[in-house]
């Protein structure tokens, strides 16, 4: 486990494989940590450096006071990968990690080898919706949030055949630090990246949620149509398409990264 201080953030992250192998660098939803990708990790950590990190706010990173910015977010990715001298990598970031990988391929295209956005949208929700939400935690803390999560993460059926899972992401999202979640949940609120995003060059995997509440397919179907040559698949899962569908997902993301 490492640590980049970022904006006047203290980032952790951890760094395994190869250190002569290219560099995947893995970004979280909200509400998070670098637990999130623990299913990915197996199949590829051979074949690539895999980076994952706690956000700003969020696990063992640190939480500065007041809103958060999509920027910030992705200088903090790129703080990393100064950090561990790589000079481009793969992203693969789901929800907010999607959009936060867009900002990067927009801003700092040189940084970015390729690119997966599961989940996400150039435009996530809408200002009031980010507004409730924040007045939500305020009044009802992030136990409140925790249970509305997991029925907006996974399918019902998913939950019922994996009780432990769903729990262990009810218990992470508990545990999240509020003032980390808020900052974040600004971000979100004051992000819309929809007239840039025809500007990214790299090439792009899409990956949505059939049935996803928080970031309905068709944000990503937007995305899609901006972006020429980007590919797109839809799996059969809710928001957290790695973890639900994660056999699908990993082997579409080796797939994406191999035929590169």
């Amino acid at each position: 486990m490492s640590e980049v201080n970022s904006s006047g953030a203290r980032i952790s992250y951890t760094a395994e494989g190869p250190l002569d192998r290219p560099v995947l660098l893995f970004i979280n939803s909200i509400g998070t940590t670098r637990d999130l990708w623990q299913e990915q990790l197996p199949a590829l950590v051979g074949t690539y450096r895999i980076i994952r990190y706690d956000a700003r706010g969020h696990g063992s990173s640190s939480v500065p006071a007041g809103d958060y910015t999509i920027a910030q977010l992705g200088g903090d990715a790129l703080a990393i990968l100064d950090a561990e001298g790589a000079q481009n990598a793969h992203i693969c970031g789901i929800s907010l990690g999607g959009i936060t990988g867009l900002w990067l391929a927009i801003n700092a295209s040189d940084r970015v080898a390729s690119l997966v956005v599961a989940n996400s949208a150039a435009r996530i929700g809408g200002v009031q919706s980010w507004n409730d939400r924040i007045a939500l935690v305020k009044e009802q803390g992030m136990r409140g949030v925790a249970d509305m999560a997991i029925a907006r993460w996974f399918t019902p059926e998913f939950s019922r055949g994996h009780e432990e899972v769903a729990e262990n992401f009810r218990a992470m999202v508990a545990a999240c630090p509020q003032a980390g979640y808020l900052g974040c949940c600004a971000a979100l609120r004051d992000e819309d990246l929809r007239e840039a995003i025809s500007r990214i060059t790299c090439p792009v995997l899409l990956i949505a949620g059939s049935v996803d509440a928080a970031t309905p397919p068709e944000g990503l179907h937007f995305v899609h149509q901006a972006i020429p040559g980007s590919k797109l698949l839809t799996l059969d899962a809710a928001h957290l398409s790695n973890v639900e569908r994660s056999e699908q997902f990993t082997s579409a993301v080796m797939g994406f990264l191999g035929s590169l």
